[in-house]
């Protein structure tokens, strides 16, 4: 990714993402689906690959596995490592842990932020043990909103904005430099070199709890409607991919 300038006030929103502060059924959802994808390995060696301030670190140390967590940012590491044990500040491409020590590592959201996502993967895929799972979510670009806002005319643009992501690689990357999204085919080509086995793939819609806590009854038949479509040929349309990688 490009080399970008930006308001103080936005620079982590934008290059880095924004982590979970609040913990609502966004999360649990997903922290069900990361639990179910582990099976036992919920009980092993876990890496949180980019942990934020540490929301899923400490869920997931519920369920007795012994949890890891890397961030990049210092001031989030130093959040998520006042609360939480075994928290680091490093990057996703070096990552400072011997090969095959992790049953379990969540990529929650995180490889479009990072410098080389070519890297972070090969990085991943060499400290998970065999038989060890990677939980993935990252954006799908067949969602018609881009939500790490836009430059435009040299300006950054916060917010969710429409079919952003539906135009040519040039454009889109004009408008969005500062972070990737990807189509099924992007995420097949970073794992089809390594020694691993996608064993699920889906796209999720979101939880929409923003609007919920602004429109109750508006945002849940929202939330209703476009979690009956994950069972639909319109998933192709949602929010993220989650995906289970399996190291053989």
């Amino acid at each position: 990714m490009s080399k970008i300038n930006l308001n103080p006030n936005f620079e982590k929103a934008a290059l880095r993402g924004e982590p979970s502060y609040v913990w609502r059924d966004g999360q649990q959802r997903r922290l069900e689906l990361i639990l179910k994808a582990a099976g036992e390995r919920a009980n092993g060696t876990i890496l949180e690959n980019g942990c934020g301030v540490g929301m899923y670190i400490g869920k997931l140390g519920e369920s007795g596995g012994k949890v890891f967590g890397l961030e990049f940012d210092h001031e989030r590491t130093k959040e998520a490592g006042s609360k939480f044990d075994n928290v680091i500040n490093g990057a996703g491409e070096n990552l400072p842990y011997r090969s095959s020590s992790f049953d379990l590592i969540l990529s929650h959201e995180v490889i479009e932020h990072v410098a080389d996502d070519q890297l972070a993967i090969n990085e991943m895929v060499r400290v998970l043990k065999p038989g060890g799972r990677i939980v993935l979510f990252c954006p799908n670009r067949g969602y018609p909103f881009e939500t790490h806002g836009i430059f435009w005319k040299g300006k950054y643009k916060f917010g969710n904005k429409l079919f952003v992501n539906y135009l040519p690689n040039r454009m889109r990357n004009k408008l969005v430099p500062h972070v990737r999204v990807y189509t099924s085919r992007d995420l097949e080509s970073l794992f089809e070199k390594l020694n691993v086995k996608v064993v699920y793939k889906d796209i999720l819609f979101g939880a929409y709890d923003n609007i919920i806590v602004r429109k109750p009854r508006f945002g849940k038949v929202l939330r209703s409607m476009l979690q009956f479509f994950e069972k639909t040929p319109l998933k192709i349309f949602g929010l993220s991919f989650f995906w289970i990688i399996e190291k053989k």
